[in-house]
């Protein structure tokens, strides 16, 4: 199995006070293939990053207990993990201050979320390389190219709607793993009340026969959902 810049394997902690704003961010990244930590405040992400090892920190300034700058001091003493600071607070004072001390970039809120994961692509190759960041994903026949937006299977081309691309890109990039039709709904369709658990259902028999003797990679867990597997 093959992985890139968008697969699961790289992981992020998003550490904000706002459950909305933590939310927001786990949404998106886990879009894009991201595994996404979250931690409410700079106390609570020290005792996690004891436990767990993320390529990349997505930090708040204004936090309660220990501010994002403290927190970024008290990392820093103990371990190299790039940062990028989401802050509201957008003063030049502010910013040169959190690059100062170990802050590999400073985002203003509010921010368009292609920038931030611009932002995300950049850090990342500069810290870890250009191997880390193949914009292709292969798994057994599938191949899937961001840059292109294009899935072949078996070598051959696969015409797909934006949807259909979006669902079997979460399934495929999280082999193994049960997706329930409410999660494929609120990852793939957002916040469309139009849609319901059935366009899923739909998605899913369209895609098996666009998929033709290889529809069977994508199962049916019965009274749970769907998962991809090999």
């Amino acid at each position: 199995m093959k992985r890139g810049l968008f697969m699961k394997e790289i992981s992020i902690m998003v550490i904000d006070d706002e459950a909305q704003m933590r939310k927001m961010l786990r949404v998106f990244l886990e879009k894009k293939g991201f595994s996404v930590y979250e931690s409410t405040d700079g106390f609570h992400a020290l005792t996690l990053l004891s436990k767990k090892k993320p390529h990349l920190l997505i930090v708040d300034v204004m936090m309660p207990f220990m501010d994002g700058f403290k927190f970024v001091q008290e990392v820093k003493q103990q371990t190299s993990i790039p940062i990028i600071f989401l802050s509201a607070k957008g003063s030049e004072c502010d910013k040169i201050r959190g690059l100062k001390l170990g802050g590999d970039d400073y985002i203003v809120k509010p921010f368009m979320p292609r920038e931030l994961l611009a932002r995300i692509e950049s850090v990342l190759r500069r810290v870890y390389g250009h191997r880390m960041i193949s914009n292709t994903f292969t798994i057994g026949p599938l191949v899937i190219d961001y840059d292109a937006h294009q899935m072949k299977l078996n070598q051959h081309s696969l015409s797909l709607t934006r949807k259909e691309f979006g669902l079997l890109n979460i399934l495929a990039t999280n082999c193994g793993r049960v997706f329930s039709r409410t999660q494929l709904l609120h990852l793939v369709w957002g916040e469309n009340k139009k849609s319901s658990e059935r366009t899923v259902d739909t998605h899913i028999k369209t895609l098996r026969l666009k998929m033709g003797e290889n529809g069977y990679l994508i199962e049916t867990v019965w009274g749970l959902g769907y998962k991809f597997e090999l």
